[in-house]
């Protein structure tokens, strides 16, 4: 089948979830399919491997990028349209055009669109699309609002209720549905919401794969927090984690590290540099960095979506900790295959557990490791999407 895929972002390298889940999407698909991506660009530095990565797996990339003032002017337009701001963000009618054209030249016999932010390109045209909304976005700038300063707040309030409002209108353009967990489908706001099919990440357990499971020797850092660091979930979860449950760690006694470890680093998380919190940047290969930890807390308080950065290090096999909000959307179960923690409290005797009890931590980590490798297979989740498109297709 000829599938032409839309996206906001140039799908590598794989330091955003988007781009993750996008770039394995587009992986398993082109095995049956031939691929045909149109990806917009807000930033002129593509990295150097992308095309090279992109060309193994897809007939014709087609890359649009969107200036500083394509996107003022995008913002303002969604403004006077009503439309969410990060729809009008990534909105360029000249990029419209051209993928007319592409489309005319193609004909394409299924379009896929990841995420509402392009979602505005396509919804009028007939032929049959699949929407991947991956996350609930509403409830995302939502959760944001409580944590914000208050000069964003009005502007958040603004955004949010667009949001909800365009999550709902756009539903009915598109002939599919999928998202990434049962939790962010609960939160989408259409009265057929049940229509939408939930298909979550994977995670590639052959490539993170611990040689040897060690929480003793070898271990340079005592705690472990990952993932893009200018995002405001993670940027809020790494100070929860350096500012209020690291000292109160230090203060029962024992004299742990930590380790930030994640791409673009934002003012706020480089300023939680100490002699105990070592901030890192990107790193080339992450599975260096989980071999070199004990243990991986994801404090999360805000965001919606299902955590990658979870799913990585229980993959190789580090015990997890995270927050009831990050294990709604992951599923594992409390106590055996992760650790649930919501208060300073709790992540503190959680943390003391697992760093003084191998016993624990090593149980705690082998059944995790099983668990996202029985449910979570980037191939189960594409063979689900080739099924759905292929009926929408074929009717």
């Amino acid at each position: 089948m000829k599938l032409l895929v839309i996206l906001s972002r140039v799908p590598y390298p794989l330091e955003k979830g988007d781009k993750l889940r996008a770039f394995y999407f587009l992986k398993f698909l082109a095995k049956n399919n031939e691929l045909i991506l149109f990806c917009l660009d807000d930033n002129k530095n593509i990295h150097p491997d992308a095309i090279n990565e992109l060309r193994k797996i897809c007939k014709s990339i087609n890359i649009f990028h969107i200036s500083k003032f394509s996107i003022l002017k995008g913002i303002i337009y969604s403004f006077f349209k009503g439309l969410p701001l990060q729809v009008g963000y990534f909105y360029n009618k000249h990029a419209k055009k051209l993928l007319f054209q592409l489309i005319e030249q193609e004909k394409p016999e299924h379009i896929f669109c990841q995420l509402i932010r392009v979602a505005e390109y396509v919804k009028d045209i007939n032929i049959p699309k699949t929407l991947d909304y991956q996350d609930a976005f509403s409830k995302g700038v939502k959760r944001r609002l409580n944590v914000s300063p208050f000069y964003l707040k009005p502007i958040l309030k603004i955004e949010y209720k667009r949001l909800f409002n365009y999550e709902n209108k756009v539903f009915d353009a598109f002939d599919n549905k999928i998202i990434i967990s049962e939790a962010d489908k609960e939160l989408i706001p259409h009265h057929f919401k049940n229509d939408i099919i939930v298909i979550p990440n994977g995670i590639d357990t052959d490539y993170f794969n611990p040689d040897i499971i060690n929480y003793n020797n070898d271990k340079q850092y005592d705690i472990l927090f990952t993932g893009n660091m200018s995002y405001s979930p993670n940027e809020l979860s790494a100070q929860f984690l350096a500012k209020k449950i690291l000292p109160a760690v230090h203060k029962s006694g024992l004299n742990v590290n930590l380790l930030i470890a994640g791409a673009n680093p934002s003012a706020k998380v480089k300023s939680l540099k100490t002699d105990k919190v070592f901030i890192s940047g990107w790193v080339d290969d992450i599975r260096e960095v989980y071999n070199k930890s004990r243990i991986f807390v994801a404090p999360m308080q805000i965001g919606t979506g299902l955590q990658n950065k979870l799913l990585e290090a229980m993959a190789m096999g580090l015990p997890c900790i995270t927050s009831s909000l990050a294990n709604k959307a992951l599923g594992a179960k409390e106590g055996e295959e992760i650790i649930v923690c919501d208060t300073i409290k709790d992540y503190v005797e959680a943390i003391l557990k697992l760093l003084k009890d191998d016993n624990l931590a090593y149980k705690i980590a082998s059944a995790g490791r099983a668990y996202v490798k029985r449910k979570y297979k980037w191939i189960d989740a594409v063979d689900l999407i080739e099924k759905i498109i292929y009926n929408t297709t074929t009717k």
